[in-house]
């Protein structure tokens, strides 16, 4: 399978280089040439299958050539050994709880299998590979989990330290050996922009560099599957029963692996796009004209902190338009086709907390910030579209509440049960330095680092 870069200026490369390479040499995003589309009765084979089973259906046409189907099942196996629960809310309405991985985050099913897959492609190469990420919250303990005492590998996270919650960054902090954390005083754009301008930086061209970020197409392909997984354990396979996927979006990584899953085969009638005050994209939505946000705006659901998402450039290529690394529209897209199936709202803070309460008083659901600003962004496009009363509907939870204690206990009472992925952080040494938005001293970093 040959995937090409949304600035269309490098030729096509194989998965493996992808991988490897991060963003294309252009400043573009890889997406497929191609999408494999699943029959019906391929479907219906898969239902009832285990997570591993899916996502091994899902992501060997595009492994193929770089890794055998018996050992992506085998990778597939290791990284998906926790459940995928999905909870009924009220009616046909879910939530699809993505947080049972070993950092209670979404982050989880992307980070792990994209580690995994650079282990088997780094068989093969020489030297050391230098994972550099930059995170809103949750990625970075995901990356830094998922690559931690890899041969070979150094992961380099760049956070916005005043941004996080306290635990998001124990525990990403409280890692040693070949993990490397930066905070940043500033914002997660400002970590971004550090990290998408090393990768074209002459000066680091001693130093082998990828990236975890969504920027990869190696965390878009694993995020489709859990779409997939969802729609198998719910929907009328059989009849091609549409549903309504509602995704909390900063980066849009995440509602990137729905794009992919929809255009495999699955019927997703509706994409609900959830932003928090971050609005630059519902009103893209809106207005037809996009205005990247700077500084982001501070809000709740941190890790959705972003003011100008890099995989919205993914999006408007999908659908026929062109928008380059700054935001910048070459080519505008299908505008009409995009509103057809993609809504997007946003949710304020004090939005956010109300359906917080509203939903555990209701129902007994405990809801994180960002599980709520989706849950919120739902219940607004079911009041306001004409949707069928029946329509299963599936709401992304995509961090456990544990990671938020302050604000669970602030609005309910109550504090969130511990996992054991979260369990003893408090207690664990931190380590981590401290720099400005400033792109020189990160290289320099780098440079002293692994050059």
């Amino acid at each position: 399978m040959e995937f090409y870069s949304t600035n269309r200026r490098v030729p096509d490369v194989k998965l493996g280089q992808a991988l490897l390479e991060g963003q294309a040499a252009d400043k573009g995003l890889f997406l497929p040439r191609a999408f494999p589309t699943f029959t019906r009765d391929e479907l219906l084979a898969l239902q009832g299958k285990s997570y591993s089973e899916t996502a091994a259906a899902v992501l060997q046409p595009y492994t193929e050539g770089m890794i055998s189907p018996e050992q992506l099942r085998t990778l597939c196996d290791d990284a998906y050994d926790y459940e995928v629960p999905l909870e009924r809310v009220t009616s046909r309405q879910y939530v699809l709880r993505l947080d049972r991985g070993p950092t209670a985050s979404f982050k989880d099913f992307a980070a792990r299998m994209m580690a995994r897959w650079m282990s088997v492609l780094m068989e093969k190469e020489q030297g050391d590979l230098v994972i550099l990420t930059a995170t809103s919250g949750d990625t970075g303990s995901a990356v830094a989990h998922a690559y931690h005492n890899l041969n070979r590998m150094h992961a380099v996270v760049l956070f916005p330290v005043d941004e996080v919650s306290d635990r998001q960054r124990r525990q990403m902090t409280t890692l040693d050996g070949n993990i490397r954390m930066i905070g940043i005083e500033g914002k997660f754009d400002d970590g971004q922009a550090m990290v998408k301008r090393a990768f074209t930086d002459p000066t680091l061209k001693g130093i082998r560099l990828t990236s975890a970020n969504s920027i990869n197409i190696g965390r878009l392909l694993p995020q489709a599957v859990y779409y997939v997984y969802a729609y198998l354990r719910l929907a009328d396979v059989a009849a091609g029963e549409p549903v309504v996927f509602c995704v909390p979006s900063g980066n849009f990584g995440d509602m990137m692996g729905g794009q992919i899953a929809a255009r495999m085969g699955i019927p997703i009638e509706q994409f609900v796009i959830a932003t928090n005050a971050n609005d630059e994209v519902p009103r893209f939505l809106e207005t037809g004209t996009y205005e990247p946000i700077s500084p982001s705006r501070v809000c709740l659901s941190n890790a959705m902190n972003v003011g100008h998402p890099s995989n919205l450039a993914r999006l408007v290529d999908l659908f026929g338009g062109w928008m380059d690394e700054t935001g910048g529209i070459l080519e505008a897209p299908d505008m009409d086709r995009l509103r057809e199936v993609v809504t997007a709202i946003s949710v304020d803070d004090d939005w956010t907390r109300r359906t917080i309460n509203e939903v555990h008083a209701a129902h007994g659901v405990v809801l994180e910030p960002h599980g709520a600003v989706g849950w919120a962004g739902l219940q607004h496009y079911l009041s306001s579209a004409k949707v069928d009363s029946n329509r299963i509907c599936i709401s992304l939870e995509t961090a456990h509440p544990a990671k938020f204690p302050e604000e669970i206990v602030a609005n309910l009472g109550i504090n969130p049960e511990v996992p054991l992925s979260l369990a003893g952080l408090d207690d664990k040494p931190e380590e981590y330095s401290v720099i400005p938005p400033d792109y020189d001293r990160f290289r320099d970093i780098l440079l002293a680092s692994y050059s």
